[in-house]
């Protein structure tokens, strides 16, 4: 296994993004859906690496993680051995990052099985640049996050699994933008330096175009109903607007909505928005 990693100082104000590179190591069927034993994994590796944290994240309200279900193609017939797989680990505090490779590094060469299904550890990315979806950032900088006319005016989100949220007493699919941002800021409040909270916004916010088809994801016990798609969200107010492009890029890490650590609310800002088509 190659580990590539990278640990930068002042832990607490970095956010990461790891991607952990799996191969089938065998042929077979993998479950439509593993996003609860990938959490169980990683959870077991950060356990290894320091069990009174890995008590505290189980114990606390908002989790540190984001978490994606499995990635990659899946034959048709069948995924054969050494098809390669991956899934992507959002740490929204940075000092989790040496507990959790230390928990991969005790774990060494037990099977590692998701779902049943056997695979082997390939390869954990943190570099940036070592994988398209591995990367870090610093909470201060992205609070400074450089403004321009055009990121100020709209915002374009790509919600790339499934994702919902609470509202009043129901669950609410549509990415509504003071449901979208307000769980982002929620979840910036909870894991950002103190001095760089911000204070609570009645969003203004509007949706201005977007294309989203509702999925289901499996899980043990039924199944989440979420939408998956873009949304263009515009704010005519322009502190809003500054504030909603920290925390759009703020999304990639945290993930947006509900059950963000079981593979849903998995968000992209889109740097080149959707062109209407006429």
């Amino acid at each position: 296994m190659e580990l590539v990693m990278s640990l930068q100082p002042h832990k607490s104000q970095t956010l990461y993004s790891l991607v952990v590179e799996l191969a089938a190591a065998e042929r077979g069927n993998i479950p439509a859906t593993l996003s609860r034993a990938i959490h169980g994994l990683v959870m077991n590796w950060l356990k290894l690496g320091d069990p009174q944290l890995s008590e505290a994240i189980h114990a606390s309200h908002e989790s540190p993680l984001s978490l994606s279900g499995l990635l990659g193609n899946r034959r048709p017939k069948g995924t054969q051995a050494g098809d390669n797989f991956c899934f992507r680990v959002g740490l929204l505090n940075g000092s989790l990052m040496e507990p959790l490779l230390m928990g991969v590094e005790k774990w060494g060469t037990q099977p590692l099985v998701l779902g049943r299904f056997p695979f082997a550890l390939r390869s954990i990315y943190t570099l940036p640049g070592t994988h398209r979806f591995a990367g870090s950032a610093d909470y201060t900088l992205l609070a400074n996050t450089p403004q321009t006319t055009q990121t100020t005016a709209e915002i374009e989100l790509n919600f790339v699994s499934p994702t919902s949220f609470k509202q009043s007493r129901g669950i609410q699919p549509f990415p509504l933008p003071e449901l979208v941002f307000g769980s982002l800021l929620r979840r910036w409040n909870a894991f950002a330096l103190e001095e760089l909270n911000f204070p609570s916004v009645e969003w203004e916010g509007l949706v201005s175009a977007y294309e989203l088809k509702t999925y289901a994801l499996k899980m043990e016990g039924g199944s989440e109903i979420g939408a998956q798609g873009w949304v263009r969200y515009y704010f005519p107010d322009a502190e809003q607007a500054k504030l909603a492009t920290v925390l759009a890029h703020f999304a990639f890490f945290s993930g947006v909505g509900r059950k963000t650590s079981m593979g849903m609310g998995q968000t992209q800002l889109t740097t080149h928005p959707t062109k209407f088509r006429k």
